[in-house]
């Protein structure tokens, strides 16, 4: 890996700049790529894009507080790193890297039941806040299965991701022949991620006590079932626009999700989220945390593990800065007031959010 040293990257931009560097053209296409014409992939950006902030002035920002409460933990960023297959594409240890930068920042990781090394190696690599996510692939004792050995290794939660019933075109991935490490073994799986519906929900709930997050909703009516079956977690989410194409955006859909929640679970969201201003107009609109899914991987791909503690570091410089000019001391006092609607001012992709670089 040409990595830089970690402590002389100033920017998210140099970060993007060195993984764009280090990473052959397959894991690149397959990190920044989405469905088909990729237009959810820029839909979440515009999405963001269109709220602009409304500061307040004259308070004193002399200390600024950007932690947050994720399940009763506290954490230093309202932030988790969002299940993503194949993070062996990006660094050596693959999750178990993500674990150990986790770890050593301070947030959550989600790990995700396609990503190498596994469950159980993952939990030891690093001692962090810890959710499993679960693509279901096979029967109520395959999912039982996977529950016991998630509560096993210190997992507080457990997640099944529910905007997967197909596989998606992914062109980039398709054109360029990259086949991601763990989807030539699906296909066998594949029944039964297509036939998951509310009724093994309500099973889940009622055979299982852990926290339950449902990650993939995107409308206010899936919203309202949910938290009729007692989910603790709502994710809005669209796959970073890897699943449906044409969606809308994540951050367009949260108000109706928060108003359809009422309160009644925590609201996570995801979905091009790469900037600290993305954050705090995420938790500006009602949600809890937020998850950074390409971030996290450009961080590990750019500089190893010490590259994503730098990435969450630049993030949470940039969150305070954020906070402190729109004088709020706290992710307590942040509110709808403080955002509204705007034009965007640019074209929308996967790495509009810095400029200097361009997709």
């Amino acid at each position: 890996m040409n990595a830089p040293h970690a402590e002389e990257i100033l920017t998210l931009q140099e970060i993007v700049a060195a993984a764009r560097a280090n990473l052959p053209p397959g894991p690149w296409a397959y990190l920044i790529g989405g469905a088909e014409t990729e237009t959810t992939v820029r839909r979440n950006r515009q999405a963001l894009d269109s709220i602009a902030f409304r500061p307040r002035v004259l308070r004193d920002m002399r200390r600024i507080d950007a932690t947050a409460s994720v399940l009763g933990r506290r954490m230093r960023l309202p932030v988790l790193l969002a299940p993503i297959g194949g993070l062996e594409s990006f660094v050596e240890g693959g999750a178990a890297a993500a674990a150990r930068g986790a770890a050593q920042f301070g947030v959550p990781q989600m790990l995700s039941s396609v990503c190498k090394p596994g469950l159980e190696a993952t939990a030891a690599a690093a001692d962090t806040l810890r959710f499993f996510q679960l693509y279901v692939r096979g029967d109520d004792v395959w999912v039982d299965e996977h529950v016991r050995r998630a509560r096993a290794h210190g997992y507080t939660a457990f997640c099944l991701t529910v905007d997967v019933a197909m596989y998606s075109r992914r062109e980039r991935d398709l054109a360029g022949r990259f086949v991601k490490p763990w989807r030539a073994d699906a296909a066998a799986g594949r029944d039964y991620q297509a036939a998951l519906s509310w009724d093994q929900v309500k099973r889940f709930k009622d055979k299982h006590d852990l926290p339950l997050i449902l990650k993939g909703i995107a409308t206010a009516e899936d919203a309202g079932i949910a938290v009729q079956h007692g989910v603790e977690v709502v994710y809005v989410s669209n796959h970073g626009g890897r699943q449906l194409d044409h969606g809308l955006g994540s951050i367009a859909v949260l108000p109706e999700i928060i108003a359809a929640v009422a309160g009644r679970a925590q609201v996570w969201v995801d979905g091009g989220f790469m900037r600290g201003t993305d954050v705090v107009k995420a938790i500006a609109l009602g949600a809890q945390t937020v998850g950074l899914g390409r971030l996290p991987c450009l961080g590990l791909a750019a500089a190893g593990v010490a590259g994503l503690v730098r990435a969450l570091e630049i993030l949470e410089e940039e969150i305070l800065a954020c906070l402190g000019l729109l004088g709020v001391a706290s992710l307590a006092e942040l509110g709808r007031p403080h955002v509204a609607a705007a034009a965007p001012v640019g074209l929308p992709g996967t790495l509009s959010a810095f400029p200097l670089l361009g997709d």
